[in-house]
């Protein structure tokens, strides 16, 4: 939709974008297509267009101060502002950034403790763009991806990593006490 000089698009607009983006990661784009269609989930290769950061739920929901889903969501929007998933039965959020980040130095070898880097030999099950109700998918968009190339600033990532840690060891002093 085009108003005056500029061009608006919609939020379907969108999410068909990051799709068609996202399937550029999948070994046979069909097979992803057809994935995605039968399971809500496609395998797609991190390294090339996007990488992501796998972190610990433990750490995610320290940050937070709470694992209550719309709080979640509304934290790791604003202190990430890119797309994140979450799978429930891992307990992991996946924070995709560029695919240089696994090449930087402080995620090498993954040093990062509570996190991991996937690198350009990984692989990740990737859920289709839309799915973000936790109550219906077990791995769904927390932060939705809201197009071509939106991805997570990976220093941002490790800040909520590093701050998550410290939340979560301070509480566990406090236990202590």
């Amino acid at each position: 939709m085009t108003v005056g000089s500029a061009t608006l698009h919609t939020a379907e607009d969108r999410a068909l974008a990051a799709e068609h983006w996202l399937l550029a990661a999948a070994p046979k784009a069909n097979a992803a297509r057809a994935e995605w269609a039968q399971s809500g989930l496609a395998v797609l290769r991190c390294g090339g267009i996007f990488t992501a950061v796998r972190i610990h739920a433990d750490v995610v929901y320290a940050a937070v101060g709470t694992d209550e889903p719309a709080a979640v969501g509304d934290y790791l929007s604003h202190v990430l502002r890119g797309p994140v998933f979450a799978d429930q039965s891992s307990r992991r959020f996946y924070a995709l950034v560029p695919a240089s980040t696994s090449r930087r130095p402080v995620w090498r070898n993954n040093a990062v403790p509570d996190a991991e880097c996937l690198g350009g030999n990984s692989f990740l099950g990737v859920p289709r763009p839309g799915r973000d109700d936790p109550s219906e998918a077990r791995c769904h968009w927390v932060v939705p991806i809201d197009g071509p190339g939106d991805l997570c600033s990976p220093h941002a990532v490790r800040q909520l990593i590093d701050y998550g840690r410290f939340k979560r060891a301070a509480a566990e002093r406090a236990d202590d006490e």
